[in-house]
């Protein structure tokens, strides 16, 4: 039972921080809170589908293009929908929230609501470790969700654009004085956070179906360990997704699977009454400073 607890622990956790790594991203580096991130997840499922079953493509070549086409497709959100009310925080989370929304229902009012569509898996087979049998693609995203984790933390830390785009959203009067274009810095970062939504929904979704309702779930636990770890800090949003990662495990095997809902939701509530920068966040302190 307590291998069992590790190893699938393990797999919910690096799970949780490809699910949020975008919507992290996104506002550590431009301050947007992109409530359409659930849409785009499931609009990169339903993309890459279409794109084997309707234009023929191989499995690989519809999931780098998806990827490339939700990218692109978040840039134009923010330059369509967020940049005429940028500044005005409220009216961003509105405005995301309503794209969010009107992707999710589009596919509904389309007829994408059986159990038709599903991913192939990138790895077939499993392997037991210390007992527990797991499947090759839950291996294949604990080692592409580590990944992408260095990665970024590296591009975001240790090269130019990533400095940028760091500094830009520490002090955006600053940034504008040594150049740093604002809409671009914002552009971009909103681009890196859809791409990474696709790419979080590509390697996961072949474990199930695709459902239009798990887009309102992955945004709810996207802000669950973002708020958790702190909303600008990268190593925050991977202490919260170990946190809830093993904490939705240990319910569900002890409790029941229709407590493990109950986790994220009860993180939120608890992290804003007693800690609201979450764990590692700063911005509360300093803003109690000034």
């Amino acid at each position: 039972m307590i291998e069992t607890v590790l190893i699938y622990g393990l797999v919910n956790s690096v799970t949780l921080i490809l699910t949020a790594i975008g919507f992290s991203l996104t506002f550590g580096l431009s301050g947007i809170a992109n409530f359409s991130h659930g849409g785009l997840y499931i609009l990169s499922g339903y993309s890459a589908w279409m794109m084997m079953h309707y234009i023929g493509l191989p499995f690989a070549l519809a999931a780098v293009l998806t990827v490339i086409q939700v990218g692109i497709l978040g840039g134009l959100i923010y330059r369509a929908v967020i940049m005429p009310v940028r500044g005005i925080v409220l009216s961003e989370v509105v405005a995301t929230f309503a794209v969010g929304v009107a992707i999710l229902e589009f596919f509904r009012w389309r007829g994408f609501v059986t159990y038709d569509f599903n991913l192939p898996l990138f790895i077939k087979g499993s392997i037991g470790i210390a007992g527990v049998f797991i499947d090759y693609q839950r291996l294949f995203i604990i080692g592409i969700g580590l990944m992408l984790a260095v990665i970024l933390w590296f591009f975001t830390h240790h090269t130019r654009i990533g400095l940028a785009l760091r500094g830009m959203a520490q002090d955006e009067y600053t940034a504008l004085s040594l150049g740093i274009e604002s809409d671009w810095a914002a552009t971009l970062s909103m681009a890196l956070g859809a791409a990474l939504a696709a790419v979080a929904a590509i390697i996961i979704l072949p474990l199930g179906i695709i459902s239009i309702n798990m887009g309102y779930d992955v945004l709810l636990l996207a802000l669950a360990v973002t708020i958790l770890g702190g909303l600008e800090s990268t190593n925050g949003l991977i202490v919260g997704c170990f946190i809830l990662g093993y904490a939705r495990v240990i319910t569900g095997t002890y409790l029941g699977p229709e407590w493990m809902e109950v986790i994220y939701l009860a993180a939120i509530v608890l992290v804003l009454v007693v800690k609201p920068s979450g764990l590692c966040g700063k911005s509360k302190e300093l803003e109690e400073r000034v």
